[in-house]
């Protein structure tokens, strides 16, 4: 086995071989009538009750092989994207603004946080390759999160002023109205919408392109007409948004910067 890939689990007290992978995973007996399966960050893990012989859980396991190589692939592929887009807090750093990255200037003559465009815009822009920098007002000498806490403050002014802007668009086109619009931090949810017309959306879209920043404020406001994720929900979402499955699509696959 020592040439094939390994999950483990830091927990994991089991090992067996699904595929062409060996999988070490965490057992948790528990009160319950099935074996239940999760994957998540930290490998696989397997809920059995106390009755469950070790043969009886592999058995489970060889029969859900697939999946669970699947899915410990995907979470591995998702932990090595959200390692290379981790942010190191410093000077000449990249940070992902509206779909662009902007270089980190610490520049103790601003304050707070300014935002400029190249001095030459005759120049063509190369893809990939930052054309503008944020000049934060901190010293050299600033700590990474000092710097972290500058850069998350600004970019969290800008969030809400893009929503403030998108959101009336959308209202008027779907014909809602919208009470109060206000920055979210949520781990699972870019946005939410209450009945009452108010409306949250995650500041960290502020790293996505506008497209996408679009797609959840039309998502959230056609709450505002269909409570639920039912075709009807999605009919209008298509009335604003045609063609919202390539920005959906992008949102699915996105890293968060940290």
């Amino acid at each position: 086995m020592s040439g094939l890939p390994w999950f483990r689990h830091p927990q994991g007290q089991h090992e067996i071989r699904l595929g062409k992978a060996v999988v070490s995973y965490e057992i948790k007996r528990a009160r319950r009538r099935s074996i239940g399966m999760v994957v998540g960050v930290d490998g696989l893990s397997v809920r059995a009750p106390r009755w469950v012989s070790s043969t009886d859980i592999e058995t489970a396991l060889r029969a859900k092989e697939r999946w669970i190589c699947a899915k410990l692939v995907e979470q591995r592929e998702r932990a090595q994207k959200q390692l290379s887009a981790r942010i190191e807090w410093r000077e000449g750093a990249t940070v992902p603004y509206l779909g662009e990255s902007v270089v980190l200037v610490l520049d103790p003559r601003v304050s707070g946080a300014v935002l400029q465009a190249p001095a030459d815009k005759a120049e063509p822009s190369l893809p990939g390759v930052a054309q503008r920098t944020l000049h934060v007002g901190l010293p050299e000498n600033a700590s990474p999160e000092q710097i972290r806490d500058a850069v998350e403050a600004w970019l969290q002014r800008e969030a809400i002023q893009v929503f403030q802007a998108r959101v009336p668009v959308y209202a008027d086109e779907l014909g809602v109205s919208v009470r109060k619009v206000s920055l979210s931090s949520a781990k699972t949810r870019w946005g939410s919408a209450s009945a009452d017309g108010s409306i949250r959306l995650h500041w960290r879209l502020i790293h996505f392109s506008r497209s996408v920043i679009d797609y959840v404020v039309a998502h959230e406001l056609a709450h505002l007409r269909e409570m639920n994720h039912s075709p009807r929900f999605w009919e209008v979402v298509r009335s604003v948004m045609p063609e919202f499955d390539v920005p959906r699509d992008q949102l699915r696959h996105a890293v968060i910067p940290d």
